[in-house]
């Protein structure tokens, strides 16, 4: 069964609309105002890739070319898109919390002095970093 995505132009809000056929339906109302000045939007088609697929196209060199290595919020945006590419594996708070400061401009020097363990290294009084 189709869902169709529209604008509306009374309210100016996207509206998803699914249809019981495939049938073209020639008269769908906003669900949100009622309105009839519906027009039809292409919508986003998701698909899905094996583990393998990810990580070889997380590793394509073309990938990095808009990082800036020393903007914080540049290296930020390349982790969130990387970490959205691992699908529904959890990163861990770590993970979202490092490129939460990232994006808000801190440098991954002060972030690693107030979390240690995160580039691997051991912690502070913890054997081999556990």
């Amino acid at each position: 069964m189709p869902i169709y995505e529209y604008r509306c132009a009374d309210c100016k809000r996207r509206a998803s609309i699914f249809f019981r056929s495939f049938a073209a339906v020639s008269d769908p109302t906003c669900p949100n105002c009622g309105g009839k000045n519906l027009a039809r939007l292409v919508s986003r088609v998701a698909t899905v890739k094996s583990e393998e697929a990810r990580l070889e196209a997380m590793s394509d060199p073309s990938a990095f070319g808009d990082v800036d290595e020393n903007d914080p919020k540049s290296v930020a945006r390349f982790m969130r898109k990387m970490g959205n590419q691992m699908g529904g594996e959890d990163l861990g708070p770590e993970f979202g919390e490092m490129v939460d400061r990232l994006e808000s401009g801190e440098s991954p020097e002060e972030i690693e002095k107030t979390m240690p363990g995160l580039a691997g290294e051991p912690s502070p009084g913890s054997a081999m970093g556990f």
